[in-house]
């Protein structure tokens, strides 16, 4: 049965009849006005004007109302809202984990009297956040009008006891993001911080002296008020001191704890500009303004300050920032962008065909051994994890990595179209350069692995007589090719998940590389300066090992997802593998030099191995970009235009998708900021894997 509201009218009776407190009459309207699973924000607006017109009609009622509210109004403490709720906390992420989940387990009494409970006692639904937000400022300010009643004679009063509120809240803040300033992480970012009379500082000096004019404005001591205009010079400073900080932070380093302190600055700044905003009395529309979005920023933080999904993942979305943005800086390499740069991810590739045969020929070999399970695993795990690394270590492409590392780069164009920085056209044309970079990588990988394969295999034969692959596993490589017969497209979507994990792990590592200072450790290292005497040899390594170290541990790791894939199933007893479209060409070329079954069949298993190689891209490709669009709070908006410019570029050039034009594509907008870990352009261009 649909719910039955009372009438506003009922409402007021069960109200004024009640010593009732102002939560409890406020909890009552909120009850009231939250919108039905079936309903609509429209729903929400209507009860506010049937409120209003029962008020109207019921003068006792509103000024019932309007006493119960001002008095409460006039005694509750407003500090906590403003300067704590919806603001990391300042004993940062472990000790405030360690808070909320006590709290879950042991929760303290709210108090009524205290403004950020009091939200939460009002709005106590976890739906409450979603309508609360939809609801248009307009309606809000009615609502806050009707309930108000402005001409009570307590308003003047209630007035300055906000604002002494606001002001107290304003200087707290300000010497808050002052003492933030001698934070290690933020220091080892800046060092000459330190030496040199910060924003931050000269922010909460500006604050202080506003605050103290303010007060004295107010209590009629001076007869006009210095406007704010010089602290929101210096709040300005101190908003682009936070993003230097985290520009410098991609290629210094990031934690947990660095981004929860650079996204508590954040907050706290807004803040500041929020607080400035309410009070100037100049300019009350931008005071209105600033008002609603502030009450729905409120609501929301009241209904998250306990949640522990909600702590974890804000910061998990900070990390996961940093290290998405390694990858997009590393994914440059990726995309090609003209003819020369086109050919060289060919030969890129190309090479690494080479290395896979290669690979794919030593673990042959090694399940020829009949070894058991467990090492058999660990060796087929090193030929995968130290042949990739070797691969990178050559300058040559494993063509299914760039999905993972193009992803970040797209989610970024996304971004910076939501700031006027690009729009559908040009993440079309990145699309198309994208397209194109992966199918020249593959052509690159699978038509060398495949006929340097089928070359082994036919020497093998001719010259010694002996098969590479016996019939039966000649058979079976075949089989496990098979979508229909076999689980060949469900291993291949398992590799595209180890893919995209393998991203994650190179985009940690150069993170993890970055702010531990790798390359001056191993370039003091007691062992280094015993194998490597010499200091320009040690220095090379070491600038290396710092610039490569996110990218040798990812193909590691990646491999060693592959090789182990089938050990873990066996463990569970379910049937996991791994089809990949390197190997599975690789495998394809041993197995056609042992039989070769003729032109049609050749080219019906050719097409399964394409099968693979798009399963394997585009789940990679699909997570990377989920979890880089969420990492930045950004979603692709304009998907249809995204389309409609694909679509208009691609009718416009068809074989754009396959081989770049005659004339250099024109290359996007260099970035501003420095290149990951200190890398040219050049450099990443020599980069792989």
């Amino acid at each position: 049965m649909p719910e039955t509201r009372p009438t506003p009218r009922q409402i007021f009776n069960s109200l004024t009849s009640e010593d009732i407190s102002a939560t409890g009459l406020l909890r009552q309207i909120a009850d009231w006005l939250r919108p039905g699973p079936d309903e609509s924000i429209e729903a929400v607006c209507q009860r506010i004007d049937l409120l209003e017109k029962a008020l109207s009609e019921n003068q006792d009622a509103s000024d019932t109302i309007a006493r119960i509210l001002q008095d409460w109004l006039g005694t509750a403490n407003y500090f906590l809202a403003f300067a704590v709720l919806g603001l990391f906390p300042r004993q940062g992420f472990l000790r405030e984990l360690g808070r909320r989940i006590y709290e879950h387990i042991n929760p303290s009494p709210l108090n009524p009297d205290s403004l950020s409970d009091a939200l939460t006692l009002i709005f106590h639904n976890k739906t409450d956040p979603q309508w609360v937000n939809e609801l248009p400022h307009e309606s809000w300010m009615k609502l806050f009008r009707i309930l108000w009643n402005a001409k009570s004679g307590d308003a003047p009063r209630l007035l300055w006891k906000t604002i002494s509120e606001l002001l107290y809240a304003l200087e707290m803040l300000s010497i808050w993001v002052a003492g933030e300033e001698l934070e290690a992480d933020l220091v080892r970012l800046e060092p000459r911080i330190v030496s040199r009379d910060s924003a931050f500082v000269a922010l909460q000096r500006e604050v202080s002296r506003y605050c103290r004019c303010y007060d004295a404005w107010i209590s009629g001591e001076k007869s006009t008020l210095e406007d704010d205009a010089h602290a929101r010079v210096l709040l300005a400073q101190c908003m682009d001191a936070v993003r230097a900080f985290r520009k410098k932070s991609v290629t210094k380093g990031t934690s947990i704890p660095l981004s929860y302190l650079l996204e508590r600055l954040d907050q706290t700044l807004k803040r500041i500009e929020d607080i400035l905003n309410l009070l100037d009395p100049k300019d009350p529309v931008s005071a209105r303004q600033t008002a609603i979005p502030l009450f729905k920023e409120l609501v929301t933080a009241s209904r998250k300050r306990r949640s522990v999904r909600a702590l974890f993942q804000r910061n998990v979305k900070l990390l996961s920032r940093s290290i998405t943005e390694n990858t997009s800086d590393h994914g440059e390499h990726y995309i090609t962008g003209n003819r020369k740069e086109y050919l060289a991810m060919l030969r890129s590739g190309a090479g690494g065909g080479i290395i896979i045969a290669l690979m794919a020929l030593i673990k042959i070999l090694i399940m020829d051994m009949a070894l058991n399970p467990f090492p058999e695993t660990i060796l087929v795990s090193l030929n995968y994890g130290l042949g990739f690394m070797l691969i990178h270590i050559l300058h040559f492409t494993v063509a299914t990595k760039q999905p993972a590392m193009t992803a970040a780069r797209l989610a970024e164009a996304v971004q910076q179209g939501e700031h006027g920085g690009a729009n559908p056209k040009m993440i079309a044309d990145l699309l198309i350069r994208v397209c194109r970079s992966q199918f020249i990588a593959i052509v690159g990988n699978v038509s060398v692995a495949l006929s340097l394969a089928f070359g082994i295999g036919w020497a093998f034969n001719f010259f010694w007589g002996i098969p590479v692959l016996s019939q039966q596993a000649s058979e079976y490589q075949i089989y496990e090719l098979k979508p229909f017969e076999s689980l060949a497209l469900l291993h291949a979507c398992i590799a595209g998940v180890w893919l995209f994990l393998a991203g994650l792990t190179a985009g940690f590592f150069d993170n993890r590389a970055a702010y531990i200072g790798l390359s001056a450790r191993l370039k003091n290292h007691p062992l280094l300066r015993r194998l490597l005497p010499s200091a320009g040899a040690r220095e090379k390594f070491a600038d290396y090992m710092h610039k490569n170290y996110g990218s040798l541990m990812g193909n590691f790791f990646f491999g060693i997802l592959l090789g182990s894939t089938a050990y873990i199933g066996l463990l569970l007893g379910l049937p996991l593998g791994i089809r990949h479209v390197a190997f599975a060409s690789g495998n394809l070329g041993y197995a056609m030099s042992f039989s070769f079954p003729g032109l049609p069949l050749f080219c019906l298993y050719f097409l399964f191995v394409c099968l693979i190689s798009f399963c394997n891209l585009w789940v990679s490709f699909g997570l990377a970009l989920s979890v880089a669009l969420k990492a930045r709070d950004t979603k692709i908006k304009s998907f249809p235009k995204v389309l409609s410019a694909l679509g208009q570029q691609v009718k416009a050039a068809p074989f754009s998708l396959l081989f770049p034009p005659a004339d250099t594509i024109k290359k996007e907008p260099e970035k501003t900021e420095k290149p990951l870990n200190g890398q040219t352009k050049e450099q990443e261009k020599n980069q792989t894997g």
